[in-house]
């Protein structure tokens, strides 16, 4: 009955977004969300729905083929864009004046890219945007779920468990795993900065500590808002899965997601919009219970059951991948002039944001192969090119920004 319920609100929420006097499409990565999106828009439509997607020539990171066949499968007009790292360098000089602030998810590149490419065919483009943060679609979801349970084992096995996880992030960090015969998700799975989270939360002693650690720890959460509370000050929201999601939604969504979006297709003139942020939808997850969200060990339980009415059960279960970039390999390769470029801005300017030492330690460590510093590089280095930008178009006098003058007004 849920399912029938939530097949039925997506549909009116798709259909409601498909109304448009331009040419309309969607942006489709082969992960649920899109997915959804597109086979509810392809069954609502008598022509073939435009479909759009980014493939990276990096292993473990295209998700393009996952696109292509569920786009065969509904019959959509699919259209892929090949990105190369040159592509990805020559669009960084833009992201400054296109996001205007310090902002630093690298999947801002794709995303502004396939906006562009969506651009050349239509003028609206529907995206899964919001579907994780509805239905529990993030790794920290399922790691609540699974923590959760491993509270009931003793501290001291679970501290013994961390400490294991400790040794493999330092090997990961060493690159020491480099000669093993592992897969492209298993490397993804086992970097460093993945290890290291996961061993802290096994040592959380409760469910606040837990929480924090899962929140606090993750550069997702931009907006540290405290849950509702009711006219006598207890919290409405119970559980740790809901408190998570109350942040994410609060806090990831619309400081970081929906920024991304709206600033990569207003850039190119392009209407994105979003069928699973729909009030309506929004108002059913939240009256869900946790378990048709979060079961087995995985996430979006009752949008996949959706999803398998329009899609093989093949074509859904596979691990969430999301919209990665290979910032680690880029900024060996052909960032690292951009980067170097960016890294010595930091240490002429004086102006105390950085510290140089770390900064400097970093960047060695990371272009000399010894660690992944590419999670702490790439907001350093977003900064620093917005904070050249911003500089570049001050007025000196008074520090205002230049303003071209309006006629006819």
């Amino acid at each position: 009955d849920l399912t029938d319920e939530l097949d039925d609100l997506l549909r009116l929420a798709v259909r409601e977004r498909m109304v448009a006097d331009v040419p309309l499409g969607a942006f489709l990565s082969g992960g649920v969300d899109s997915s959804t999106v597109v086979a509810l828009m392809q069954a609502q439509s008598r022509t073939r729905v435009r479909t759009f997607t980014i493939a990276f020539g990096e292993g473990g990171f295209d998700e393009a083929p996952y696109a292509a066949e569920v786009a065969r499968h509904l019959g959509t007009d699919h259209t892929e864009l090949h990105l190369s790292s040159s592509a990805a360098r020559a669009v960084i000089p833009e992201l400054p004046r296109i996001w205007d602030e310090p902002f630093a998810d690298e999947s801002q590149i794709p995303t502004l890219l396939v906006a562009r490419l969506a651009r050349q065919h239509v003028t609206v483009a529907l995206s899964g945007d919001g579907g994780d943060e509805c239905f529990a679609g993030y790794g920290r979801h399922f790691m609540a779920d699974r923590l959760r349970r491993h509270e009931r084992l003793p501290l001291a096995l679970r501290r013994t468990m961390a400490a294991g996880l400790g040794l493999l992030a330092r090997a990961a960090r060493k690159d020491l795993m480099r000669s093993l015969p592992l897969s492209a998700n298993i490397r993804h799975m086992l970097r460093s900065d993945r290890l290291d989270r996961l061993a802290g939360l096994l040592t959380a002693t409760h469910e606040d500590e837990l929480y924090r650690r899962l929140v606090g720890s993750s550069t997702r959460s931009l907006a540290r808002h405290s849950p509702p509370a009711s006219i006598d000050g207890t919290p409405q929201l119970d559980g740790l899965l809901s408190r998570i999601l109350y942040d994410d939604m609060a806090g990831y969504l619309p400081s970081d997601i929906l920024v991304k979006l709206d600033r990569a297709t207003m850039a190119n003139s392009l209407e994105g919009r979003c069928p699973l942020l729909d009030h309506r939808v929004v108002e059913f997850a939240w009256r869900l219970p946790s378990n048709v969200k979060v079961r087995n060990g995985g996430g979006k339980w009752i949008l996949r059951h959706v999803l398998r009415r329009y899609v093989p059960q093949r074509l859904i279960d596979r691990p969430k991948q999301g919209f990665d970039v290979p910032i680690a390999a880029w900024l060996r390769g052909p960032l690292r002039i951009w980067a170097n470029d960016l890294v010595a801005d930091m240490r002429g300017s004086g102006d105390g944001i950085f510290d140089i030492a770390k900064v400097n330690a970093c960047w060695r460590d990371h272009i000399d192969g010894r660690h992944d510093h590419s999670r702490e590089l790439w907001p350093a280095l977003m900064f620093q090119a917005w904070h050249n930008d911003a500089r570049r178009l001050s007025v000196p006098e008074t520090g205002l920004s230049r303003v071209p003058e309006l006629t006819g007004v």
